[in-house]
């Protein structure tokens, strides 16, 4: 049973469950290889931030299969380090179907058109920036790989490794994982690091609202610093998989 657009989504719950129940115990590649080649084969992609460690999930994707689709969201407020580093990443693994997902130039004409939306209103931001082109990016999919983890931050602590998102599958491979556990693989690969790790970024957004973390403090501390915000958005349950153009906070 395959969680499809259009199907119900007390069905993609089912199946969810029944994936977490006998396939979310698996090592990450595992998971990663069952689901690009038997569960999902040719109706799955992964979503990638390329930021902190990004490469960990994109080396066992081109591990398994580089050309599943690989989707980034621009947002347009990226750092320009994230830009360049998407880039030699997926050269240096080989990603052959990279897939940069943009804003829809009407909304942001219409909601944000000196780019400062998100000095007045985050969600808002988010929603035309990442929430509308998410949904977008993944409508063709019956499922997508990402990069979340349980220690990110506290919203995450019961992360499983699939979950139901409308009618589609979100898998999350790395769910179980340490910062340990991704810093050896890291090591043990030779993978290259986004170059603001090093100056203490260790969940990185968009420029305007991510800050280095401070010692002792989790890796999402400084996303939205400040503020009770700790999701964009892409990531909650209520996000539709389904196009922006049915939610009514996007029609034109």
């Amino acid at each position: 049973m395959v969680a499809k657009p259009g199907r119900p989504e007390a069905e993609a719950r089912a199946l969810a469950a029944e994936l977490e129940a006998h396939h979310g115990g698996l090592a990450p590649i595992a998971v990663v290889e069952k689901a690009a080649h038997q569960l999902f084969a040719g109706e799955i992609a992964a979503v990638s931030s390329f930021g902190a460690d990004s490469a960990v999930l994109l080396h066992m994707l081109a591990a398994v299969d580089p050309t599943v689709p690989v989707l980034f969201l621009d947002t347009g407020k990226h750092f320009s380090e994230t830009i360049a580093y998407r880039d030699l990443l997926a050269d240096d693994l080989g990603l052959a179907d990279l897939r940069v997902i943009t804003p829809r130039d009407d909304l942001l004409a219409a909601r944000d058109p000196d780019g400062t939306l998100h000095r007045r209103d985050t969600d808002a931001c988010c929603d035309i920036r990442k929430v509308e082109p998410m949904a977008r990016a993944v409508a063709p999919f019956a499922a997508w790989l990402t990069g979340r983890k349980r220690f990110q931050a506290s919203s995450r602590a019961g992360l499983p490794v699939f979950e139901a998102v409308g009618t589609r599958i979100r898998i999350n491979p790395l769910a179980s994982w340490t910062t340990h556990d991704l810093a050896a693989y890291m090591r043990a690969n030779d993978l290259r690091e986004n170059p603001l790790i090093a100056y203490g970024y260790l969940s990185i957004g968009c420029f305007p609202c991510t800050q280095p973390v401070k010692p002792g403090e989790d890796a999402r501390s400084g996303r939205w610093a400040g503020s009770a915000k700790t999701e964009c958005g892409i990531h909650l349950p209520g996000m539709s998989a389904a196009s922006g153009a049915a939610d009514p906070r996007f029609r034109g």
